[in-house]
């Protein structure tokens, strides 16, 4: 055990309840997992808490499309996001929910100690409604056209063409994207957080102590010289969350309590575990706490987080770690290429510990990205894990067990190679610590060719074939042992459950970090079973596979088939069932139809899937005018993926038959359907 163990709180950010976990999101909770399994294998009290993101509009839309409430919603993504860290072996001490009484409490108490304190100000703004679905629009769900370049569908923030800020209001042809009607502006008052009443604060805070990291601090500075806004915080009803108190039809933005939300979670796990919250949280805590988070939402956790905790008499954060986006083979996650991969999916195929060992093997301190390359994946988890580290122990337990009944000899045969891997913990410790995981496995990475080349050296299979070299079999067999225990010693935050098989065949109770001091003489071990096998290609390009969302890809051209006028169109090449299940049919509402400028055959629909909408671009001008359209239900793929054309971005396609010219027709369910039911 330590001798002065820390008391440490760490906390991921909070996966948002709406939508499963994929391996983007798992950048960020293995490297939290990592760092909390390194605390306490070095014998400190470290707590990891998370829970889900519960509350906003999205949610709430989400839900009533699905004709459920937002109770059920979260509750069953909430299971299957527990699932999934479970299965990547995410170890919480505590997974709870921003929708718990206990997150509530704080939220009204955070918000009452800062309008005590004068740093709440209320004013009237305008914004963008909904007169269909009668509700406020947040920016993400009003789209529309650039008032800077004019690229279509660019949302009501920001344009991801040109990269132009502006508000929704500034939007060309603007749409709900929640039923397609044209927003219109009205007025509310709102609460906004006086940020600025905290600037002095904020500046000494980022800039001593390394509250945050080095390349982070100069994108600090230049909000602060850009001025610090007041930050809206509360939202009109209709809102899925909690109510301000004394504000009937006022809610607090999701924003508000997602952070409190660190808070809760640990409230919940001090009740059920006799601690006191306030030695964590109060002002005068001596223990740590740490936030690991990606560096889109640095903003929150390092600006309005620490000044709302300072305004309501809370400690603030000992360290906010940021970290970069993760990409696959080089590009940004697709689905189409079957490199937006889920959690889930990646489990039916793969050990989780591959992935926790390549991500480790790549990620540093800083705020840069990472590449998934699944080719480099798989030459790398087999050269280091299966070739390197495994291979130790393979080599080695055999003889142990077959000519020494499994008894380790009496002494270290090199006294000092076992010194020199020991010395290395505190380098490796180190690494550990400043969150340099890719320095760490490098170090172990080179103990670990050391021991195969000391065993290559030594040459017990050739030994055992001499009797009288019996006792250099056991001596040389009994170090390379021992360094392999050393290595999985090191290697045990990445890999806990090669960990766990491991101490088994060692025979001892686990990895303590200063176990190591002492080596395993005289000691028997148990009969060696395979801990880990090789990454087989086949096993990856079936998880490609199967996380591939598209339409299947078109026949190859053919020459064309001589016919008579009248004679039906040559059917194209066949395609197997599982190709054809993969085509979501929906029913959706066409909201809104307007001519493409400059397209001969082009309309442009606004289709309501029932909760969200989707712009098409469809090839039907010669048979239909825009207002013969508008308000009637039709058929979409809705899983086709989105395709960049000279006027814009399809969001999917609609289903049409006929010879064509003005003999073409939309399908059309009958009056009965609804928008977002599918088609099976």
């Amino acid at each position: 055990m330590t001798q002065n163990p820390r008391k440490i709180l760490v906390t991921s950010a909070l996966p948002y309840a709406n939508g499963p976990i994929h391996l983007g999101h798992l950048v960020e909770y293995i490297q939290t997992d990592i760092w909390v399994r390194f605390q306490k294998q070095r014998g400190h009290q470290c707590t990891y808490v998370c829970a889900d993101d519960a509350h906003g509009t999205p949610i709430m839309l989400k839900a009533d499309q699905l004709g459920i409430s937002p109770q059920e919603l979260i509750a069953k993504v909430s299971t299957e996001h527990q699932r999934d860290f479970a299965g990547f072996m995410v170890d919480f001490d505590n997974y709870y929910s921003t929708h718990s009484d206990e997150n509530r409490d704080f939220a009204a108490l955070i918000y009452k100690r800062l309008n005590d304190g004068g740093h709440i100000a209320r004013r009237t703004i305008t914004q963008a409604y909904d007169p269909e679905k009668q509700m406020f629009l947040p920016d993400r769900f009003v789209k529309g056209e650039c008032p800077k370049c004019g690229a279509a569908d660019q949302y009501g923030d920001s344009c991801e063409a040109c990269g132009a800020t502006y508000s929704p209001v500034e939007l060309k042809n603007a749409y709900s994207a929640v039923s397609g009607a044209k927003p219109i502006e009205k007025d509310s008052e709102h609460f906004f957080f006086k940020l600025g009443d905290f600037e002095q604060f904020l500046r000494t805070w980022v800039n001593t102590d390394d509250h945050v990291q080095e390349h982070m601090i100069h994108k600090l500075n230049e909000w602060f010289e850009s001025g610090l806004q007041q930050w809206d915080i509360s939202r009109d009803a209709p809102y899925w969350g909690f109510e301000i108190p004394d504000a009937p039809g006022k809610y607090f933005y999701v924003w508000l309590d997602a952070p409190i939300g660190y808070m809760a979670s640990f409230k919940n796990w001090c009740d059920s575990n006799d601690v006191e919250f306030d030695d964590y949280w109060g002002e005068s805590s001596e223990a740590e706490l740490y936030h690991f988070i990606g560096k889109d939402i640095a903003y929150f956790h390092t600006l309005f987080w620490p000044a709302m905790l300072k305004g309501a008499g809370f400690r603030t954060p000992t360290k906010v770690f940021c970290h970069g986006f993760l990409t696959v083979n080089g590009q940004k996650m697709s689905k189409s290429r079957g490199t937006f991969i889920m959690a889930e999916s990646y489990l039916k195929h793969l050990r989780p510990e591959y992935l926790r060992y390549y991500f480790a093997a790549k990620l540093g301190s800083g705020i840069d990205d990472i590449d998934l390359s699944l080719d480099d994946f798989r030459m790398r988890v087999n050269a280091d894990l299966v070739n390197k580290v495994v291979n130790i122990a393979s080599r080695c337990a055999g003889f142990i067990a077959k000519k020494f009944d499994g008894q380790l000899g009496a002494s270290l045969v090199q006294p000092e190679l076992y010194k020199d891997a020991v010395k290395m913990g505190e380098t490796i410790a180190q690494a550990y610590e400043q969150r340099e995981y890719a320095r760490a496995m490098r170090e172990i990475m080179h103990i670990a060719d050391r021991a195969n080349q000391y065993i290559d050296a030594a040459e017990p299979w050739v030994l055992a074939k001499q009797p009288e070299r019996a006792q250099d079999v056991q001596d040389s067999c009994t170090l390379g042992i021992n360094l392999f225990r050393v290595i999985l010693s090191y290697l045990a935050p990445i890999l806990p459950q090669v960990a766990d098989e491991a101490a088994h065949f060692l025979n001892i109770d686990g990895f303590a970090w200063d176990d190591i001091q002492t080596p395993l003489l005289n000691h028997r071990i148990n009969k060696f079973k395979p801990l880990m096998q090789r990454v087989e290609p086949e096993a990856i390009d079936k998880m490609v596979e199967d996380s591939k969302q598209s339409m299947p890809a078109p026949a190859a051209p053919t020459a064309p088939a001589v016919k008579s006028p009248l004679a039906a169109e040559p059917v194209a090449d066949t395609i197997e069932f599982p190709d054809f299940a993969k085509v979501d049919l929906r029913i959706v509402k066409i909201a809104k139809a307007e001519h493409v400028e400059g397209a001969d055959k082009l309309l442009r629909l606004t289709l309501d899937l029932g909760g969200e909408t989707r712009n098409v671009f469809a090839g039907i001008k010669s048979a239909y005018t825009p207002e013969q359209l508008e308000g009637k239900l039709t058929v979409m793929v809705a899983n086709l993926a989105p395709r960049k054309m000279k006027f814009g971005v399809s969001e999917g396609m609609v289903l049409a038959a006929g010879p064509g010219g003005q003999d073409l027709w939309i399908l059309e369910p009958h009056q009965g359907a609804q928008p977002g039911m599918r088609i099976k």
